[in-house]
């Protein structure tokens, strides 16, 4: 059965379809609806069955004799350390740590807050959670404690999981005194803490609520699997709202283990016993969803990296780590992509490693420009697949779903709606009806509802939060907050947040288009583009230049070209003036670019530093860089 075909079934016999992608999962009851449409629009899956998340990821594949198959590979450049854990050994470790959390009180429903690095017991925290129906939320390694306090308030996690450090390039991080700071924050205080003492930072531990991970896991006796509703959280995620609040966004068990099964096989075509490697942090949802449920549910080896693209040692890391563990698939951020272009242009360290079974690439996270594909494609030698989705959603929204049919590549495009997602191009209309837009119309993207499994059904204790953040533009549909079009053929076009379309002398204009441009520039390694207010046109559009390593030729040179490179390709209309060649542009630790951030300095707003930036001293060099550029009237807190 081909895509279309595919596509097709999924939104004419949705119970069908999901009934049939179930059966690969173990049920320790049958579901008695598939979809559960009574209490629109919060509509459930799989209602009444049973199942335990962990049983399915670890305890069947060992009951089905693969056992001794490579379940998890932990690579930490950072440390200098390496290890596999086979199923069975990923199991007992999980058991063992369920037994540790169920003599700490933990039992289902009870919320467990992970804050941990990229270390094997983080996952094993996580499974472990999920093994005796306790729901997990993790906070990455490192949030300012203020940020983390806020989840702490919302979850009221009865135990807190931690780790004595992380560890960045060059330094050691502390996260005890950030937690101890955090728990003095919040009114809402866990009944113990679990630390993992790691030999590189020893961190001091309170006394009668702090213990510490290897003495109680070394006397814990192991823990069974506890089935759940199908329809129970598996898990928190919180991702920033716009009241300050952090939104915990909520999955389930039963359509989050369907969903990502299903995922594996149809969008990234791959077979039980290979390598899978998705490089996030499992403080964000690609870490959640594909390094550690969606291979493990597979029967898949996955990469748990405690590293960088580069600098680690250098921008040969991802080659090194492909070539070493086998790895068929990357899934990654495309400003990873970019990091390394910009260290290796010419791909001179690729050679040094064998990529001979490295199969497919995927991009997701931030827009894919066509240039860091081509990039890709012709160094790796293989394809090149970007595609979209968002925490919200735990799985693909669009994708070329090459374990179904491998449909041809447009650059710039994630390609189709993936099976289950039922999207259109909206804008409302006069009278603030939804009007859904014509083929190649820039609009707000949107989902038809119900959503397919997988997907949030709600937010963690916020029902109206959660229709008025995602269900209110469109009734009747789920509102990304992404802008693009969907062409003629099909495909998306997923082009910027949807504050990011810009209005230029009534003009509304995509900020993607024009980086799209910038990207093109041979020079430009990176960039984003912002718009900054103007007293005559509203908003002008600003671009940030991030070059290539060994360019020599002047600034000032390239940024005249790169703007009349916009004048050229999108027209007067596009009123694009000005480019700034800055050394490196803020992300957040997922690689998203801070661009509303970046847009605050530049108007002279007051802003407060992301709790999410990967390094808060880059917002001060982009201040310093806009005042030299005249823009002068910017103000932190």
């Amino acid at each position: 059965m081909g895509y279309l075909e595919t596509y097709r079934r999924s939104l004419d016999d949705k119970e069908g379809f999901w009934a049939e992608a179930a059966e690969a999962i173990d049920w320790e009851r049958r579901w008695d609806r598939v979809l559960d449409e009574s209490r629109p629009p919060f509509y459930r899956w799989f209602t009444g069955g049973k199942l335990n998340t962990c049983w399915n990821a670890l305890d069947r594949h060992v009951a089905a004799g693969h056992g001794e198959r490579t379940a998890l590979i932990w690579d930490s450049p950072v440390t200098g350390s390496a290890r596999r854990f086979s199923y069975r050994e990923l199991r007992d470790r999980v058991a063992e740590f369920a037994g540790v959390l169920k003599s700490l009180g933990i039992g289902k429903g009870d919320r467990v807050l992970i804050y941990m690095p990229m270390v094997p017991e983080a996952a094993i925290a996580m499974l472990a959670c999920a093994r005796i129906g306790a729901i997990h939320s993790v906070v990455f390694g490192g949030f300012a404690a203020h940020e983390l306090a806020t989840r702490i308030e919302d979850a009221k996690p009865k135990v807190i999981l931690a780790a004595s450090c992380g560890i960045e390039i060059g330094r050691i991080l502390p996260y005890k005194p950030l937690l101890d700071a955090a728990i003095e924050e919040a009114r809402a205080k866990p009944e113990s803490c679990v630390i993992l003492q790691r030999p590189m930072c020893k961190a001091t531990l309170v006394r009668g609520r702090d213990r510490d991970w290897h003495e109680l896991a070394a006397a814990a006796r192991p823990a069974d699997c506890v089935p759940v509703e199908a329809t129970d959280p598996l898990y928190i995620l919180y991702t920033s709202g716009t009241t300050g609040v952090p939104k915990g966004v909520v999955h389930d068990n039963g359509g989050h283990a369907v969903a990502l099964f299903w995922s594996m096989r149809n969008i990234y075509a791959m077979e039980p016993g290979e390598v899978y490697w998705a490089a996030s942090d499992i403080g964000w949802a690609v870490g959640h969803s594909y390094t550690v449920y969606g291979p493990l549910l597979y029967g898949c080896g996955s990469v748990l990296y405690e590293g960088k693209p580069v600098g680690t040692p250098d921008a040969g890391a991802f080659w090194r780590v492909i070539s070493q563990h086998d790895v068929r698939v990357l899934f990654t951020a495309p400003t990873a992509f970019r990091a390394i272009k910009q260290q290796d242009p010419e791909g001179v360290l690729i050679k040094e490693y064998d990529l001979g079974r490295f199969r497919t690439l995927f991009l997701a996270g931030e827009r894919a420009d066509p240039p860091t594909l081509v990039w890709a494609e012709e160094h790796l030698k293989v394809p090149v697949i970007d595609h979209w989705w968002q925490t919200e959603t735990a799985w693909p929204i669009g994708a070329n779903s090459i374990g179904i049919e491998h449909l041809p590549v447009k650059r710039g495009s994630c390609t189709r709606a993936v099976p289950g997602w039922d999207l259109r191009v909206l804008k409302a209309d006069a009278v603030g009806e939804a009007r859904e837009l014509e083929a190649g119309e820039i609009g707000a993207l949107a989902v038809k509802l119900p959503l397919p499994p997988g997907a949030l059904p709600t937010l963690w204790q916020a029902d109206e939060r959660f229709v008025d953040s995602y269900l209110k533009t469109y009734p009747g549909f789920y509102q990304t907050a992404d802008a693009g079009f969907i062409d003629r053929d099909g495909y998306i076009h997923v082009m910027t947040r949807t504050d990011d379309i810009i209005n230029v002398a009534a003009h509304r204009l995509s900020t993607g288009e024009m980086e799209e441009v910038l990207a093109a520039h041979p020079d430009v390694a990176e960039c984003a583009v912002i718009g900054v207010a103007d007293p005559l046109k509203g908003q002008l559009p600003f671009g940030f230049l991030v070059l290539k390593a060994g360019v020599r030729k002047p600034a000032e040179e390239i940024e005249r070209e790169a703007a009349a490179l916009v004048r050229e390709r999108i027209g007067a209309v596009a009123s694009f003036k000005r480019a700034l060649v800055v050394a490196r542009l803020p992300k957040t630790r997922s690689g998203k670019i801070l661009r509303g951030t970046m847009r605050q300095i530049a108007d002279g707003e007051e802003y407060a530093t992301p709790a999410t930036i990967d390094d808060p001293a880059i917002l001060g060099e982009i201040a310093e860089a806009l005042a030299k550029a005249g823009y002068t009237g910017n103000r932190a807190r």
